[in-house]
């Protein structure tokens, strides 16, 4: 039997998996790098527009959030390719849904955005 490793080997394990896993979504797909350099502009935007805290909590969550749901849209489009690598109704079904909790998700971001940037521009 195969000795057990310790919970913080394993820990540190994971963290390390998981970092590898978000350089190999920023380095293959295209939607995260838009994403990526359109919450690097919101950044800047957030400094020279001197946002309070609660618009920075609201503003880093909506950047997460959007980047968080486009790396799981992108696995599951991966694994559907994977299990049907052919064009499948089925799949499509299931990649539409996943691509719509994307826009759901932006869309929500460009509204949080206007309402954090409207006033502070006009």
């Amino acid at each position: 039997m195969p000795k057990k490793e310790k919970f913080l080997v394993n820990r540190i394990k994971s963290i390390n998996y998981a970092f590898r896993g978000a350089v190999l979504l920023i380095k293959t797909e295209a939607s995260i790098q838009i994403q990526l350099v359109i919450a690097i502009l919101v950044t800047i935007a957030g400094f020279y527009f001197n946002l309070n805290i609660t618009e920075w909590i609201v503003q880093i969550l909506a950047i997460c959030i959007i980047m968080s749901v486009e790396g799981l849209n992108t696995a599951i489009e991966k694994i559907a390719d994977f299990v049907h690598p052919e064009h499948h109704a089925k799949i499509g079904f299931i990649k539409d849904i996943s691509a719509g909790a994307v826009f759901i998700s932006a869309i929500s971001a460009i509204i949080i955005g206007l309402i954090i940037y409207i006033p502070k521009i006009f």
